[in-house]
């Protein structure tokens, strides 16, 4: 594999290219002409314009993104995550081209984008799902009757996709037939099918999700946990690995459940296995991520390996360098993920130009970025800025470094979540381990976050003045 044109944009495309880079492999990047500028496009050895601005017109065309691979002979796609990544018909299209998709087979992808064809590909490996239906229904009727049965709260989800679209928490019988059809409308909208499904809410569970590993010659390993309970709008906002809640007893029977749903679907390459935890280390299957995952770095940074690496090794036909038993936990990690949002107004998204954009810098610090100083943020894709990644010999002292780097992290001319991130760090409820995905519904209070960014606001002026006052002083000291 000789050159590799990478399907994304922003802080995955450059993070898969400099792997590439490192194994000496060329890359193609591509792009939008919003992103004509983007540090991606420059960092590739080259790089094709697609369309217009949205998705639809440019990064979803896989029609334009395989011809341009075929002109530029290209060895391998990688898709990043998002866009086309978990699109079986992409990843056919692509090996029918004598292109390698980096990634899994399209059985693999079809299986496991599909809640339901996921619990039934994993059944007779009896692993743990949390009780509801098997069948995707349309009907407010049905939904009412098996809501009935399995008691509520129940929690609505989207058959064809997840990234908490189409998904709905309902408390009690009046609220199902109006969630049942807001439900169905946005999975209708972000999938093209209405189609959903309904299972027992957990009430106070932690959202734990596995890395799994596995290649052609039928070996799959498990590279441990990442808790990602912090979230809002069912959308992660802070990962870290290892959990803090897992005994050494769930961490392996999880890690095991988690192969076995890899071998359920002959998987290939690195995936995702996603569970809910609850009060009592009981633990549920919920989905399969068939591509690589935002917060990969926490898991690269207690494992030490380069999960982009692997996956490129695994596409061209090699074995996984190691065994289960190789496998340590070195440490810890965090990851803020950077959004354009404003926490103080319900996370909406914040666009405009980075005005001042400094990365913080040091020696257990990790910013996979894709913006620049003077950048536009764009309207059209995700938010997300960059990924803020810290490591410590324990706990604690990746919270402090986090809590360093966020201090250090300058931005001006949008909103992000860095106060967000911060307020959760110092948290005493973060600090202790003792949160669940309920964390920002429980402790998260916009005004806070307002009040404490005047209180520095004002600190930061007073300083300034001070300085000033000091500066001028010196200036009329006599010579």
């Amino acid at each position: 594999m000789k050159k590799i044109l990478v399907a994304n944009r922003g802080e995955i495309a450059i993070r898969v290219m400099k792997t590439a880079r490192k194994m000496g492999i060329k890359t193609v990047a591509v792009y939008s002409t919003a992103d004509r500028n983007a540090p991606h496009v420059r960092y590739a050895d080259e790089a094709v314009c697609l369309g217009p601005p949205p998705s639809a017109e440019s990064y979803l065309r896989a029609d334009k993104i395989i011809e341009a691979a075929l002109q530029l002979g290209v060895d391998g796609i990688h898709p990043g995550y998002g866009f086309l990544s978990e699109n079986a018909d992409f990843a056919e299209l692509t090996e029918k081209n004598g292109i390698t998709f980096i990634g899994p087979r399209p059985h693999a992808i079809r299986i496991m984008g599909s809640k339901l064809a996921a619990k039934e590909a994993v059944k007779e490996y009896n692993i743990p799902m949390v009780p509801g239906i098997e069948e995707a229904i349309v009907s407010i009727e049905k939904a009412q009757e098996i809501a009935n049965d399995i008691g509520f709260p129940i929690l609505i989800k989207a058959s064809a996709g997840g990234g908490g679209k189409g998904m709905r928490v309902v408390e009690n019988p009046e609220e199902l037939p109006s969630q049942m059809q807001r439900a169905i409308s946005e999975a209708t909208s972000a999938f093209g099918d209405g189609s959903v499904f309904i299972e027992k809410y957990v009430a106070s569970p932690r959202h734990i999700e596995i890395q799994v590993l596995a290649d052609t010659f039928g070996n799959v390993v498990h590279m441990f946990e990442r808790e990602c309970s912090i979230q809002r709008r069912h959308q992660k906002v802070i990962e870290e690995a290892p959990s803090a809640a897992l005994s050494a007893q769930t961490r392996k029977a999880m890690g095991e459940a988690a192969v076995n749903v890899a071998k359920a679907c002959n998987y290939v390459g690195a995936g995702t296995v996603e569970f809910l935890l609850d009060e009592n280390q009981n633990f549920y299957f919920l989905e399969m991520n068939t591509r690589l995952q935002v917060e990969h770095p926490v898991t690269e940074m207690i494992t030490r390996k380069d999960l982009v690496e692997l996956q490129i090794r695994i596409a061209r036909g090699e074995k996984i360098p190691f065994e289960q038993n190789d496998l340590q936990i070195q440490g810890h990690a965090l990851e803020l993920r950077v959004y354009a949002e404003d926490p103080a107004n319900d996370f909406l998204p914040s666009v405009g130009n980075l005005e001042v954009y400094q990365i913080p810098q040091g020696k257990h610090i990790r910013v996979d970025n894709g913006f620049e100083e003077g950048m536009e943020v764009p309207i059209y894709y995700d938010p997300m800025l960059a990924k803020l990644i810290t490591y410590g010999q324990n706990r604690e002292q990746a919270i402090a470094n986090m809590i360093e780097a966020i201090n250090n992290f300058e931005v001006e001319g949008v909103e992000t979540t860095l106060a967000f991130g911060k307020f959760v760090f110092e948290h005493p409820a973060f600090t202790s381990g003792n949160f669940d995905t309920q964390f920002v519904k429980k402790y998260y209070n916009a005004d806070e976050i307002k009040e404490k960014s005047a209180v520095e606001a004002r600190l930061a002026a007073q300083m300034a003045l001070k300085h000033y006052l000091e500066s001028q002083k010196i200036l009329r000291l006599p010579k």
